[in-house]
């Protein structure tokens, strides 16, 4: 009997990939789009004034803004500097208080039980290396403390768009879905120990395009997982992909007079033993 073996991925290699792929586009401007998943987040926490609150893969700063406005005191970090100088351009817009610091989340630079809240909306969950973020999320929070995150799922629009991609561009070997975050069992290995009680609630948040086009013709230049598969794909390749994506956006809208599409996304509570 012939077992078959899974190959063992170096996860290092692959974060550095990552790295260059999430620096790559202008993630700010598909980021920026996404504000009210940080906002229904943080209500979800019911952060209070004077929370000392950190949020990891912060991104442009959804949930650091959606805190700061709160009165936390809110350090956002992420591991790609141009998402940070960009959080840091809309923190000062607002006159709001926020420190920010570029970190790996695999690797925090803070204290264990520094943190009041510890947060990631559509971060953390890309990482390469999840079980070394997830013990990293778990030890700054302090015990009584609340993890918080929205991660996509693998039956939602963006499940979609990861699996297309992935038929076109295959993923690293080995490596873990990020859509795994969403899933209880997986939540459930990666904090249990850490945790009292975790909570998840399936939400949508509803992008809108005026068609599949204008969606694809954004994102191929500003998402760096599909600027990337368009580039590795070739010239011959990218009419393929595009027909894809293209279709998929129309299937998935509920209307046919413009791309509107609820993307369901996991908002996870993790409350910390």
């Amino acid at each position: 009997m012939n077992v078959v073996t899974q190959p063992t991925p170096d996860l290092a290699a692959v974060k550095g990939r990552q790295q260059i792929v999430w620096s790559s586009g202008n993630y700010a401007e598909i980021g920026v789009t996404l504000q009210i998943t940080g906002e229904r987040l943080a209500e979800a926490l019911d952060v209070m004034p004077g929370d000392r609150v950190l949020d990891v893969a912060a991104g442009n700063g959804n949930m650091t803004l959606a805190a700061a406005r709160r009165y936390c005191n809110v350090v956002s970090t992420d591991y790609v500097g141009a998402w940070l100088r960009n959080g840091m351009q809309r923190a000062e817009a607002e006159k709001l208080s926020v420190a920010f610091r570029e970190a790996d989340a695999e690797d925090l630079p803070f204290e264990d039980a520094s943190f009041d809240i510890v947060t990631s909306t559509f971060g953390v969950m890309f990482t390469a290396n999840q079980d070394a973020a997830a013990s990293e999320l778990a030890r700054v929070c302090r015990s009584g403390g609340k993890i918080g995150m929205a991660n996509w799922t693998p039956e939602g629009f963006i499940g979609d768009v990861f699996r297309t991609i992935g038929s076109h561009v295959k993923p690293p070997a080995g490596v873990r879905s990020p859509m795994e975050w969403s899933n209880p069992d997986r939540l459930k290995e990666l904090f249990g120990g850490n945790a009292s009680k975790i909570e998840i609630e399936k939400k949508n948040f509803v992008f809108r395009f005026q068609s599949p086009q204008q969606w694809i013709d954004l994102w191929k230049v500003a998402y760096g997982p599909m600027l990337k598969a368009f580039e590795a794909v070739g010239p011959s390749g990218a009419p393929a992909l595009e027909s894809e994506l293209a279709a998929l956006g129309a299937a998935w809208s509920r209307t046919s007079d413009a791309m509107v599409v609820p993307a369901e996304y996991a908002e996870v509570i993790v409350h910390r033993a």
